[in-house]
């Protein structure tokens, strides 16, 4: 069965983050980002990686996001030199997704790039995500909330919920997120290379 948790946007019910939290670890949520909503689950949960590529419609090779609490779990699973580490710590939280070489933490069907062992990461605004991750104590394998068939990604829940239930196992509905994607860098390169702009100032990195 699915639970549907309404969530406060700015102040999430610590009752209702710890419910999210319990079920995140054993399987599939949707909650809420600063770049639309999005899929997760535990990074060691290979049987619920399987399920949401099947709810995505996307090849076993479709990438998925590392979402962090901070830049220190960053570092417990991808590797950033001084450089780059500088870099993000100036840009986060906030609507990026940075691509780095992955630690020996990350399974091999997790990356972005099995030759190079990349894998990208965030560090997210929301304050319902960033509620979560702190209470999970580990980061959430992430994707964007599109269902197969579907065009656009999902910015708000209500028309969906009838459709995700069954499909996942809690959903953290906080109203209407924003509907923008995230701004992608390549920290394996330096300096770093922009990949897709999208929400973020990328004007310091160009340059």
């Amino acid at each position: 069965m699915t639970q549907v948790l309404e969530v406060h946007p700015k102040n999430p019910q610590p009752r209702l983050i710890r419910r999210a939290a319990e079920v995140f670890r054993a399987g599939v949520g949707v909650y809420p980002t600063d770049s639309h909503y999005a899929l997760g689950c535990s990074p060691d949960n290979a049987e619920a990686a399987r399920k949401i590529r099947r709810l995505r419609g996307v090849e076993q090779s479709h990438p998925f996001t590392l979402c962090c609490a901070d830049l220190r779990q960053i570092g417990e699973y991808g590797e950033m030199d001084n450089a780059h580490f500088r870099l993000a710590k100036r840009h986060i939280p906030g609507p990026y997704t940075f691509i780095l070489r992955a630690s020996g933490r990350v399974r091999r069907g997790l990356l972005e790039n099995t030759r190079r062992r990349t894998v990208g990461f965030r560090v997210n605004a929301h304050p319902v995500a960033a509620a979560l991750l702190r209470e999970l104590g580990e980061p959430i394998l992430t994707t964007t909330l599109r269902l197969a068939g579907r065009e656009a990604p999902a910015d708000q829940l209500e028309a969906l919920i009838p459709e995700l239930r069954g499909q996942v196992d809690v959903i953290l509905d906080a109203g209407l997120c924003e509907s923008v994607p995230t701004t992608v860098l390549d920290f394996t390169e330096s300096p770093p290379r922009l990949i897709r702009p999208g929400g973020g100032e990328v004007e310091e990195i160009e340059e």
